[in-house]
């Protein structure tokens, strides 16, 4: 089941909520019972790394069309 990261506008914490993807965009309200919260966007894969450099050397990133 995915989790959900939320942050509350109110109080201006975050928070995770596991449930299904059809219920995704469902409100969620925070722990400290505020209603005012937003769901956050999580870019899976990326986080604490970097990502890797473009190739370079034309459209195929070699030099058979360069």
């Amino acid at each position: 089941m995915p989790t959900y990261e939320f942050r509350c506008r109110e109080c201006g914490g975050t928070f995770d909520v596991k449930r299904p993807m059809s219920e995704a965009n469902a409100p969620a309200p925070c722990p400290e019972g505020h209603a005012d919260t937003v769901k956050l966007l999580r870019m899976a894969g990326l986080s604490g790394s970097a990502a890797a450099p473009a190739p370079s050397g034309g459209c195929c990133g070699g030099g058979c069309c360069g």
